[in-house]
């Protein structure tokens, strides 16, 4: 405490986070652990060459009519357009975010004080991970846009031909090429690290996590704005005023709507998943050496806690590559969702399998272990991640899908109008979260109950249930994926005259799963976001533990009854808030221009209606564009900076506080958010499919209204608390360090304090005074 600078932070405190008194625990790297290494790195890169094979095998698809690929070019060019302004833009602010993570490192020192890394090559090996892992989480983004973009015509094109199967496997299998490099990606970054820095691959570690949860929360939030408001504007006109169907080419905001199917959950939902699968296996790693430590596992055998979860991850990787091919339709079988499921639950029972392989045969008792079993625990921890995973899939598909009481409940409170839509949705929606935390909690128990009463060994099992869970990443992905794909191909039919006789009943079917799908994934990854977080919580208590506990982890537990503490989970609840707020106001405003301008054309090229004008598509897309970049700082800004206030402000406690408040009210807030936006909008899609009147009745008015206020929930606030809550627990534990070191430094704290809340208050009321000018028609034509 207090301790000179030296031009780096205590040399020891970041090491703690593989520590015990004062510095890194040393392992070693046996044939067996080369070996694991060298097959996970084997099967990453395997799942590249596999993704590059899928992708060309989509791509050699028929496109269909002249009049589909225009509009599918349209759509390509308005998501490269928007997608090439968001990376330029993100790029103005990584770079000093870069700088601050080099300055935040340490040097790096072994338990008898040994220098692994100085604090140059620390700072510069880790800002390098923070730019791997970030770069790694654009080229996701990136990639699912563009795939997906182009996989969306030729699944119209297979349902044009009447072939269901056909049509599925093109969305699905370009989902899982998105989801084959989204897994292949953070096991070649994490497994490299590992192979190249061994005993101080922690400090580096972190920069990695912190660069994929950052560009994911970027990606995120604009491309949830980009699409909500784009979508919430053309059902305002289109449906409800105009009373046209949802992809109607009369429709201005159409295309700005396909568009942001692709910017929103395709890029947006890939980095999200991930950031998740490299955080997870970034925690995971962290506690491995101290859990094993923990239970008297010495120095030869300790690696088995970092090498276990690659392994695992590796293994599910594989799995996922084989269940990808396996999703076909039956014969005679004309739903989507079987399929799908059976391909999720053939990935899951082979990780098992492999899994129990790992569990068993490597890990078995170590020497000198004073816990028994310690190879089954591990298998156990993996098979509660998993059985997680199904349990928060089944909650959010019961909750979402039309064939359920819930949805439906809210499609029949449309005969009474929109405002008992949107309560019985609301009620659903907070009924929901309670189990879905309910669930995540029993996983973390069981995780608690299978360590045997060692604390540092069952928060690496309960790391490892996130582990567990996103084993199978590449499958979720194309879970995820194949709805926005099938979504725009309805589209693209629609607005090119081929939307009739057995393509709508082909693509409307898939588009019902895919809002099922979509639902489904995004609660699945919200649970392993807050199983991530956890993880990385234990590893800022372990910090904690060193600093101010003697290394005493048990004893590191923070007191809610201080004030100070108490504040800052206050703070932590309230961002979780305040983040939601901003996020829905950006799509409320940005709708309200997106609804003025679809009004104005309307107005203006009378023709537009009766067919003889062609609507201007460009100014929506500008418009969404423009105020998705706008509006992406301030709750970047919000992650970033305010863990920062907390820190020096109250103390390395109250960010403790801070953090454990974030994560409870961040896992309930989103499962609401999410899951009561995904059942207006299946409720929506259930009237549409002729129950309770139909199109254009009054009930379909009332469920169009609820849908339209789901939508930023679903797809905007909801989904991006899940790397909020990451980016947050990543921030402290790279600030940490300085909290501990300006302790004393009363002064150098307030500058630091007040310099944060400045710009945060700052940030805020210019984005509050964005929208201050909506109503005003005049403005819609600038934008």
């Amino acid at each position: 405490m207090g301790a000179a600078l030296d031009g780096a932070f205590p040399e020891e405190l970041m090491t703690n986070l593989f520590a015990s008194e004062g510095g890194y625990q040393l392992f070693t790297l046996g044939r067996a652990e080369w070996f694991w290494l060298v097959f996970t790195m084997a099967v990453a890169l395997l799942a590249l060459v596999v993704g590059g094979f899928t992708m060309r095998g989509v791509l050699a698809k028929p496109t269909g009519t002249k009049e589909m690929g225009e509009i599918a070019e349209a759509v390509q060019e308005g998501a490269m357009a928007y997608i090439t302004r968001q990376f330029r833009t993100i790029g103005i602010i990584v770079i000093p975010l870069a700088v601050i993570v080099f300055f935040t490192s340490s040097k790096v020192m072994d338990e008898v004080s040994n220098e692994g890394l100085t604090f140059a090559q620390s700072g510069g090996f880790r800002t390098v991970a923070f730019l791997v892992g970030g770069l790694a989480s654009a080229s996701i983004g990136f990639l699912g846009m563009w795939l997906s973009t182009r996989a969306n015509i030729r699944t119209a094109t297979a349902a044009k031909a009447h072939d269901m199967n056909g049509a599925m496997q093109v969305a699905f299998r370009a989902g899982g090429t998105v989801g084959l490099f989204t897994a292949g990606f953070g096991l070649v970054g994490a497994t490299g690290i590992v192979m190249l820095f061994q005993n101080t691959a922690s400090s580096i570690l972190i920069g990695f996590g912190f660069g994929g949860s950052l560009l994911a929360l970027f990606l995120r939030v604009g491309g949830g704005i980009f699409t909500k408001a784009a979508d919430v504007g053309a059902d305002l006109v289109g449906k409800v005023e105009a009373g046209i169907p949802e992809d109607d080419p009369r429709n201005p905001a159409t295309i700005a709507d396909n568009v942001g199917d692709n910017v929103g959950d395709c890029a947006g939902m890939a980095a999200d998943l991930f950031e998740s699968f490299g955080v997870i296996l970034v925690a995971s790693i962290i506690l491995g050496i101290t859990a094993f430590n923990s239970v008297g596992i010495g120095i030869d055998e300790a690696a088995k806690g970092i090498i276990f979860p690659l392994a695992i991850m590796a293994i599910g990787l594989l799995a996922s590559a084989v269940s990808i091919f396996f999703v076909k339709a039956r014969p005679g079988e004309t739903n989507a969702l079987p399929p799908i499921n059976r391909g999720v639950l053939l990935a899951s029972v082979l990780t098992l399998a492999g899994a129990a392989v790992v569990a068993f045969g490597y890990v078995g008792n170590p020497t000198g272990s004073t816990m028994s079993n310690v190879g089954l625990r591990l298998f156990l921890a993996i098979v509660a991640g998993i059985v997680l995973g199904q349990v928060a899939s089944r909650i959010t598909q019961y909750y979402t899908s039309s064939t359920f009481k819930p949805v439906r409940d809210i499609a029949e409170s449309g005969r009474t109008g929109p405002a008992t839509v949107v309560l019985s949705g609301i009620s659903s929606g907070l009924e929901s979260a309670v189990w879905a935390v309910i669930a995540v909690g029993g996983a973390i128990l069981v995780s608690i109950g299978i360590g045997g009463g060692d604390i540092k060994f069952s928060l690496y099992l309960v790391a490892l249930a996130g582990v567990g869970m996103l084993a199978t990443t590449a499958i979720i992905v194309a879970e995820d994926t194949f709805g926005p794909i099938a979504d725009n191909a309805q589209g693209i039919a629609e607005m090119s005259g081929e939307f009739e006789g057995q393509t709508e009943v082909i693509l409307d079917g898939l588009d019902t799963v895919g809002n099922t799908t979509k639902a489904v994934t995004k609660g699945y990854a919200i649970a392993s976001a807050v199983i991530a977080a956890v993880a990385l919580f234990a590893a800022f208590r372990e910090i904690i533990a060193e600093e101010l506990f003697n290394g005493d982890f048990a004893a590191a537990v923070i007191n809610i009854a201080d004030p100070k503490i108490f504040v800052g989970a206050l703070l932590g609840g309230a961002v979780v808030f305040l983040f939601s707020s901003l996020s829905i106001l950006a799509v409320s405003r940005t709708a309200g221009v997106v609804v003025q301008e679809v009004r104005r054309q309307f107005r203006n090229k009378p023709g537009i209606m009766k067919g003889t004008d062609r609507p201007d598509y460009g100014p929506v897309i500008d418009i969404c564009t423009s105020a998705a970049l706008r509006e992406l700082a301030t709750p970047a800004l919000l992650a970033v900076l305010l863990p920062v206030a907390v820190g020096f402000g109250l103390g390395a406690e109250a960010l403790g506080g801070y953090l454990a408040a974030a994560i409870v009210i961040g896992a309930l807030m989103a499962n609401y958010l999410s899951i009561a936006g995904g059942a207006w909008d299946n409720a929506k899609k259930y009237v549409e499919d002729g129950k309770l009147g139909g199109k254009g009745s009054d009930v379909h008015t009332a469920v169009v209204i609820g849908d339209t206020v789901g939508d930023p929930f679903k797809d905007t606030a909801g989904p991006a608390i899940n790397p909020l809550l990451k980016v947050m627990n990543l921030v402290a534990l790279l600030v940490l360090p300085a909290v501990f070191s300006l302790s004393d430094n009363d002064a150098a704290r307030a500058i630091i304090t007040v310099g944060a809340a400045a710009i945060l208050i700052a940030a805020v009321i210019f984005s509050k005074r964005q929208g201050s000018d909506i109503t005003d028609e005049s403005t819609t034509t600038a934008a």
